[in-house]
C-alpha cells in the first residue's frame, strides 16, 4: 500500500517546478565544484544568447515567432501538409477534428525520440528527403493519414487502443521506410511505446473512452474536468498520468512507473524521490505540443512559462558547443552514456537550468517580457534550432550533438 511520503513525492514529481528545483539543485554542486562530470562557464552566457538571437532572426526575420511544438515539423521544407490535413478534417465537427489533431500530436510526439544520423525518410509526394525531428514528424503524419494507428478502414483519421495494439514491427518499419542501409535507432523500442500505449488507452477508459479509447477523447475529459482553461502545469501533470503506464523499464516509487525521471548520486536518499531529478522532456514536449489543437477546440492554456526547457541533446548540445557547460574529462565526450548515467542526468538537469538563463538574455538583448517572448518561443527561435545550427557547423559529417546517448527510442 502507497504511504502518504510515497504519494507526496510522486505527485511533486509530476509538476514542472519539480523538475526546475532539482535541476537547480545540480545547478548549484555545479557551482559549488562537486559534481563528477561538469563544470559551468557563466561567462559564455551572453556569447550564447547572441547566437540564439542571430539564429532567431535568421527564422523569423520580424521575431514574431510561433510556439515551440510538434506542429511546426509537419510543414518542413516549405511544403503545406498541414493545409491538406485541415482540408481532410473540414467536415467533421469542430470537435470531431481537435480528437483527430489531439490523436496525431501525441502519436506523433511519442514516436519523435532521436532518430540517429543515419535514417531518412522520402516524401515522395513532395520530392524532398528529411531526416531526425523533420523526418520523424512527416513519416508519423503520413502513416496517420493512411490509417496506420486506427482500427477502422472507415476513420483513419484516429489513433485507437486496437489499431495500436495490432501494429507489427513490420508495419512500423514500412511507414517509416526502414531497411537494413536505412536504419532507425530504437524500432522495436517504438514499437513497445506505441502497444503499451494501446493497453493504458483501454485501461482507462474514463480518460479515454469506453467504446474507441483514442488519446483524443482527452479533449471531453479536461473539458469536463477544467472547463475552457487549463493551466499549463496541470496539463502537464495530466499528461504524466494519463501516459505514466506506458515508458519502460523506468524508475519506480510504489510500483508507479515515474517516466523520465533518473536518479543522481550526488542527491541524497533520504526519503522517497529525494534522490532523483525528473526532466519529463517527451511529456514536457507532449504539452507545448497540445496547446494549439485545444485553442482549436476552444480551450485555453495559460501560464505557459510554468513549463520547463527541453532536456534534449540540441539544446544541451548548444551549451555544451558553445563553452557554457565544460566536460571535466574526456569520457564525457569520447564514449557513449546511457540516459540513466550520471553523465546524461547532469548534462540534461544543467541544460533545463541555463534554457531559463539564456531566455532571460534573450528578451533583455530584444527589449521583449516574459509574456511577450514564453519559454516556448525561446525554444523555437531560439535555442532548439541554434544546437542544430552549432552542431553541423562543428561536425558537418553529421550534425551529430557532443555527446553519444546509447538511446532506446523513447527518451531524446
Amino acid at each position: 500500500m502507497m504511504t502518504p511520503s510515497e504519494s507526496a513525492a510522486i505527485a511533486d514529481l509530476r509538476t514542472p517546478q519539480a523538475v526546475r528545483d532539482r535541476c537547480q539543485q545540480l545547478f548549484a554542486l555545479c557551482e559549488a565544484g562537486q559534481l563528477d562530470h561538469f563544470a559551468c562557464d557563466l561567462s559564455q552566457l551572453d556569447t550564447v544568447a547572441d547566437y540564439v538571437v542571430a539564429t532567431t532572426q535568421q527564422l523569423y526575420p520580424d521575431f514574431d515567432v510561433p510556439f515551440h511544438s510538434r506542429w511546426r515539423h509537419f510543414d518542413a521544407g516549405g511544403t503545406p501538409r498541414l493545409a491538406q490535413l485541415d482540408q481532410s478534417l473540414a467536415e467533421l465537427s469542430v470537435a470531431a477534428a481537435a480528437r483527430s489533431r489531439l490523436d496525431l500530436a501525441i502519436v506523433s510526439v511519442l514516436l519523435d525520440a532521436g532518430a540517429g544520423s543515419l535514417w531518412r525518410y522520402h516524401d515522395r509526394a513532395a520530392d524532398q528527403v528529411l531526416g531526425r525531428s523533420e523526418g520523424l514528424a512527416i513519416a508519423s503524419l503520413h502513416a496517420f493519414q493512411q490509417g496506420v494507428f486506427s482500427s477502422d478502414p472507415e476513420q483513419p483519421y484516429q489513433v485507437d487502443a486496437a489499431g495500436l495494439q495490432a501494429l507489427t514491427e513490420s508495419d512500423l518499419a514500412n511507414a517509416f521506410q526502414v531497411s537494413d542501409e536505412n536504419p532507425l535507432v530504437g524500432l522495436s523500442g517504438r514499437l513497445q511505446l506505441l502497444h503499451q500505449l494501446g493497453r493504458s488507452l483501454a485501461a482507462h477508459p474514463q480518460r479515454f473512452g469506453a467504446d474507441c479509447p483514442r488519446p483524443g477523447n482527452l479533449l471531453d475529459y479536461w473539458h469536463a474536468t477544467y472547463g475552457n482553461t487549463l493551466d499549463a502545469g496541470n496539463l502537464l501533470t495530466e499528461v504524466l498520468i494519463s501516459f505514466g503506464d506506458i515508458w519502460p523499464g523506468r524508475v519506480a516509487i510504489a510500483d508507479t512507473n515515474l517516466g523520465d525521471v533518473w536518479p543522481h548520486p550526488a542527491l541524497s536518499n533520504t526519503g522517497p524521490g529525494t534522490n532523483l531529478v525528473p526532466f519529463h522532456k517527451l511529456s514536457q514536449w507532449l504539452t507545448y505540443s497540445l496547446v494549439e489543437p485545444l485553442q482549436s477546440a476552444g480551450l485555453t492554456v495559460t501560464n505557459l512559462n510554468t513549463l520547463t526547457g527541453l532536456a534534449e541533446y540540441r539544446n544541451g548540445g548548444l551549451c555544451l558547443d558553445l563553452g557554457l557547460l565544460v566536460p571535466k574529462h574526456d569520457a564525457v565526450t569520447r564514449e557513449a552514456h546511457l540516459p540513466s548515467s550520471p553523465v546524461v542526468v547532469e548534462w540534461r538537469a544543467l541544460t533545463v537550468v541555463m534554457l531559463d538563463a539564456i531566455g532571460d538574455r534573450v528578451r533583455h538583448q530584444l527589449g521583449k517580457s516574459a509574456e511577450e517572448l514564453p519559454l516556448i518561443k525561446v525554444l523555437e527561435g531560439g535555442t532548439w534550432a541554434a544546437g542544430r545550427r552549432i552542431a553541423k557547423h562543428l561536425r558537418s559529417d553529421s550534425g551529430a550533438p557532443p555527446i553519444t546517448i546509447q538511446s532506446d527510442g523513447t527518451v531524446f
